[in-house]
């Protein structure tokens, strides 16, 4: 098994406690709202705290089904969460998992910075490429974007 780190920045104009109950706290509603044409549902298995498992499932016509993330933890003063995606989505014979570390900051003007870091655990002697990180990022920003401009149309969600 090999592990393969990645780091990246997303900027935004929501301010960032928003961004932080939108993906954490109230993710759950959020997602089949935000992304209708991509998240079906959202099932939390647990309390909401670390350990929790979270499945996602998408909509038909996608090319996965579902999948499954474990709960880290979050920390609501620091607008910070970690979780592992451990079941589904792209995983499938060559990931053994995904783990992220995820801060919302302040930016200038109300608009907040999502600071990233990703870990990619291979199975076996799998090496991901650069190029297969991009697009696995891409797909997970397409949903990001989504509940950004959910949060921009509906100015009194996640206050």
């Amino acid at each position: 098994m090999g592990v393969v780190t990645y780091e990246f920045e997303v900027t935004s104009p929501v301010a960032p406690t928003r961004l932080f109950k939108a993906f954490v706290l109230e993710g759950a509603k959020v997602y089949p709202k935000a992304a209708p044409h991509a998240i079906k549902s959202v099932e939390l298995e647990g309390d909401g705290k670390a350990g929790s498992i979270v499945k996602i499932n998408f909509v038909e016509g996608l090319p996965f089904q579902y999948m499954k993330h474990m709960i880290g933890g979050h920390d609501e003063n620091k607008l910070s969460y970690s979780y592992s995606l451990i079941e589904g989505g792209p995983l499938g014979d060559k990931l053994e998992k995904i783990s992220y570390e995820n801060q919302f900051v302040a930016a200038a003007s109300g608009r907040s910075v999502c600071k990233s870091s990703i870990k990619f655990y291979t199975v076996g002697d799998y090496v991901i490429t650069e190029d297969e990180i991009k697009a696995l990022i891409q797909r997970s920003e397409v949903v990001y974007k989504a509940i950004e401009a959910f949060l921009l149309a509906n100015p009194d969600a996640c206050n």
